[in-house]
């Protein structure tokens, strides 16, 4: 397998992932921002969806917790541009991304790829708030943490 070095190789290579890796996937993608969630439910949930053994009833438990902080925080996500509760509600709806059950899903959606851009949202959110860029983009770490899921 070639190297993933852009969002066209890293969409393809997620729209060939069966639902269990996408999921796998999309909460590893949450986990590299789980600094950012201030919120045990949605940390809890992260660590449901990174385990392979976990049983449907545990993964649907987390994701109607994430999904519930998700949207209890967007509603402060416009108020007064607070940057770090926002980077928040990003960590949760990457999280409820990764864990969205098959009946939510369109034919067109991939979990891996909604919870990638939500995670990236969160670390946008930061860069609000501190405009210290960090060295590698968040997309990058997301390449390699493909690469690394594949390998």
């Amino acid at each position: 397998m070639s190297q993933i070095t852009n969002d066209h190789a890293l969409r393809d290579v997620l729209n060939h992932l069966n639902a269990t890796q996408q999921r796998l996937l999309g909460a590893r993608f949450a986990e590299h921002v789980i600094h950012l969630s201030q919120d045990d439910r949605v940390n809890r949930a992260i660590a449901t969806g990174l385990r392979e053994s976990a049983s449907p009833g545990e993964l649907e438990d987390a994701f109607k917790a994430a999904k519930a902080y998700a949207a209890k925080t967007y509603t402060a996500c416009g108020t007064d541009t607070d940057w770090l509760a926002q980077a928040d509600h990003f960590v949760a709806a990457a999280t409820a991304a990764a864990l969205t059950p098959d009946a939510l899903l369109s034919e067109k959606q991939n979990r891996a790829w909604k919870a990638a851009m939500h995670a990236r949202m969160a670390v946008n959110c930061t860069l609000m708030e501190d405009d210290d860029a960090p060295e590698t983009s968040e997309a990058e770490h997301q390449y390699a943490i493909t690469g690394a899921f594949l390998g």
